[in-house]
């Protein structure tokens, strides 16, 4: 086992985990106390948290259990892989500077607000399936119900992996989820979203198509590349290229940011999603948009702004 520590204030910008892992940006982080997601927002204190990285993801070729927590003004960790930090580094984006990008964005009472209140919050990278399948699942739910869906469908046909005396679920390879039937996958509270999973993870399966094959296209041709996936509209494909592939300019046009445009930025509807997507990332300072929009997002959703 693989176990550290490093202070947060070695961090440029510092670290808030629970606001990382629980701010709707991923679904493949899990609480140790059981309180993943609660509302009202539930302090995290020193909880756990621990995913269970892809195989493709470790250099062991082996799915990976990784645990992680904030405690005593420090990052720890507990692995079941020898390169647990690096591997950190890469999921929580510990190696962007959060000053340098706080400053980057133009000032803006909403956005200064929301910096404030969850100082530290940083953007994911998720495995690229796994964030596309949690998005594509994400239609007309709140947060708490999507998470619990990819708890469900990695303990029903995610490999068991041991560690430290526990057993662990990584998320299902897209052969494991191709080879679920569609009513299996409703029996997981699916919905209509079931056919679009099974067809999804047997595009990428079969080779058809992948996520990663949008990584270094244009941002909006990026975008477009996404939408070849069944059940991918430009929202969904957003926040996999935000969460997952490092498109940090996207901006997901959802409930929470279209709330926001109206009420703190109508100049910026223009009627449809392109034309609005560009005129809210003009908003949040371009390059770095998507900060701006996790922020706002987590800040709305939590309430701080009723």
């Amino acid at each position: 086992m693989e176990t550290g520590s490093r202070p947060i204030e070695s961090f440029d910008g510092g670290l808030d985990l629970q606001a990382t892992v629980e701010s709707g940006q991923s679904y493949l982080w899990r609480r140790a106390d059981g309180r993943m997601y609660e509302q009202p927002y539930a302090s995290g204190g020193d909880a756990w948290y621990h995913t269970v990285l892809p195989a493709t993801a470790t250099r062991t070729n082996e799915p990976e259990v990784l645990r992680v927590r904030q405690a005593d003004g420090c990052l720890e960790w507990e692995s079941s892989t020898p390169n647990a930090y690096e591997l950190l580094e890469h999921l929580l984006r510990l190696d962007d500077d959060l000053d340098a990008i706080i400053d980057a964005t133009p000032p803006d009472d909403l956005v200064d607000r929301a910096y404030d209140a969850y100082r530290g919050l940083r953007l994911v990278r998720d495995p690229p399936f796994a964030c596309l399948i949690s998005f594509i699942c994400s239609a007309q739910m709140r947060v708490a119900r999507i998470h619990g869906m990819q708890v469900a469908l990695a303990d029903a046909y995610g490999d068991a992996v041991e560690f430290d005396g526990e057993t662990y679920r990584a998320f299902p390879t897209p052969e494991q989820l191709a080879a679920a039937s569609e009513s299996e996958l409703r029996g997981l509270s699916l919905g209509y979203r079931a056919p679009y999973v099974q067809r999804t993870a047997e595009m990428v399966a079969t080779g058809e198509a992948t996520p990663e094959e949008a990584r270094g296209l244009e941002y909006e041709a990026a975008r477009e590349s996404l939408t070849r996936f069944v059940g991918v509209g430009q929202k969904v494909a957003d926040c996999v290229l935000l969460f997952s592939l490092g498109y940090l300019e996207a901006v997901p046009l959802d409930t929470w940011i279209r709330t926001a445009i109206e009420e703190h930025y109508p100049h910026c509807e223009r009627g449809n999603y392109v034309n609005t997507s560009r005129a809210i990332r003009e908003q949040f300072g371009g390059e770095y948009a998507g900060y701006a929009q996790t922020y706002v997002f987590h800040y709305l959703r939590t309430g701080y702004e009723e």
